[in-house]
């Protein structure tokens, strides 16, 4: 089908399906979410000429998984975002079937996407090409196809190319499965984003002493954190252990040090991001003043996602908070990007017995715990939390079964930031030494109930709206 009559249909269910969509009450207010449609994984995250880009896999004509685009949001300051025009259609050969995953770069000072061409056969066969897009000047982006054909020695599931610049020249690591079906990240050399050499396997299933690790590695991508290099990862295929790897797929990172000649990127273990329910695909970029800024997608493919109820609405999953990263300890934390504190309203402080704490709105609210002792919360008839004094339990329904389903997160529990929007919730625990983000859907507008036998200390903010151009 032409570009432009995917543009035309495009157009026509955003415009027949806004309206519904919007009045939505599970609708987030300061969560990023697509006009229509599906979406999945942050793209392009990036700072470009002081502005922030963020692209995202979108599919606006329906809410199912199909033939992705790349929709596009910018913003001066992570708090208003504006619609820019589509930047990627799946219309050529070398991408017939999505224009999958990728990263954005600054080349000379012109915004350039690197993605991946999806390409099914009527066998049942796919293959996958690596393609550049630049921008031109009226904000959109001229193909010029494919830069990397299918490396020998994998299978068509070879996507999602991470790039940056390091001394002089531009590197990528890819996502990949081998022809014995085991999951790689590939590492690549370039001196002008057209022509790439391979440097080797950095990591993978039956690599660096993991062992069995996994089918196939999703969204690669590989950043500084002050002297260690960290791998952020998606493996599929980890079987799941009584209290980690709960999802149908992971989302996770290594540390290590990343040899740039040999490939070789010695590391320690696999630890999860987000030991929520839905938490996939994050990507990272390098803000101007200098902080590792992440986006993540609230979802989870091939999980329980078509339950959701705003489906009905024409309309489904959300992004993550933009979160800033830093290492402490050898370990990642993640704590929401500062710049989300501007959306508060007036704080409200309360101390007490739990089961006498206010009744607060949390559709789209901050809130601070602050206890060590034990205690459950209610989040809208919808989601509860639990701390045991030794283990934090989130539990909910699940969608398709209405069996009760759980996630968990063990530790030394000082204090526990909510961050909510309608029907999401991303927990913040220890400032950031994990976080568990899940999507709910409760009455609204929702409210929060504690019960517990000592005192709790809480801190809460309404949030106000984002501003979407």
């Amino acid at each position: 089908m032409s570009e432009a009559s995917l543009l035309k249909q495009t157009l026509r269910e955003v415009m027949s399906g806004q309206a519904r969509a919007s009045a939505d009450p599970h609708r987030p207010a300061w969560h990023l979410a697509a006009p229509v449609g599906l979406l999945n994984d942050p793209n392009g995250f990036i700072q470009h000429n002081g502005r922030f880009h963020l692209f995202y896999q979108w599919n606006p004509l329906a809410c199912a998984h199909g033939a992705k685009f790349w929709g596009h949001w910018s913003s001066v300051d992570l708090l208003h975002w504006r619609h820019e025009p589509v930047a990627l259609v799946p219309c050529e050969e070398y991408e017939s079937h999505g224009c999958y995953s990728g990263s954005a770069v600054s080349d000379d000072g012109t915004l350039t996407l690197v993605y991946t061409g999806n390409v099914k056969y009527p066998d049942g066969a796919r293959t996958a090409f690596q393609c550049l897009a630049r921008e031109n000047a009226y904000g959109e982006f001229d193909k010029s196809g494919p830069v990397l054909a299918l490396p020998p020695g994998y299978t068509g599931h070879v996507r999602d190319p991470k790039v940056w610049r390091h001394e002089g020249q531009w590197y990528m690591v890819l996502g990949a499965q081998d022809l014995r079906l085991q999951g790689k990240v590939l590492l690549l050399r370039s001196a002008d984003l057209t022509c790439w050499e391979p440097v080797g396997e950095i990591a993978g299933s039956g690599l660096n002493g993991l062992g069995e690790f996994g089918y196939m590695w999703e969204c690669p991508d590989l950043f500084a954190l002050d002297d260690t290099d960290v791998l952020i990862c998606c493996p599929q295929g980890l079987a799941a252990q009584s209290e980690r790897y709960l999802n149908t797929f992971q989302a996770g990172y290594f540390t290590g040090k990343l040899d740039y000649q040999s490939g070789a990127f010695p590391h320690g273990e696999f630890t999860e991001l987000d030991v929520g329910f839905e938490f996939y695909a994050p990507q990272t970029t390098l803000s101007d003043d200098g902080r590792r800024l992440l986006f993540g997608w609230m979802g989870i493919p091939d999980g329980d996602e078509f339950y959701q109820p705003t489906r009905q609405q024409g309309w489904i999953h959300t992004m993550t908070c933009p979160r800033e990263l830093t290492l402490r300890n050898g370990k990642m934390v993640q704590q929401p990007a500062r710049e989300l504190q501007q959306l508060r309203g007036r704080e409200q402080e309360w101390q007490g017995a739990p089961q006498e704490a206010p009744h607060w709105d949390i559709s789209q609210a901050e809130l601070v715990i602050q206890t060590g002792t034990p205690f459950l919360a209610d989040l809208g008839g919808a989601l509860s939390l639990q701390w045991d004094g030794e283990r934090l339990t989130l539990s909910r329904r699940n969608l398709r079964s209405g069996e009760r389903e759980h996630r968990y997160w063990r530790g030394d529990l000082r204090e526990l930031r909510l961050l909510c929007d309608h029907s999401s919730v991303e927990i913040f625990i220890n400032q950031g030494e994990a976080v568990m983000s899940s999507r709910y859907f409760p009455a609204q507008p929702a409210q929060i109930h504690f019960t517990g036998q000592e005192s709790i200390a809480l801190r809460y903010w309404p949030l106000s709206d984002c501003v979407i151009e």
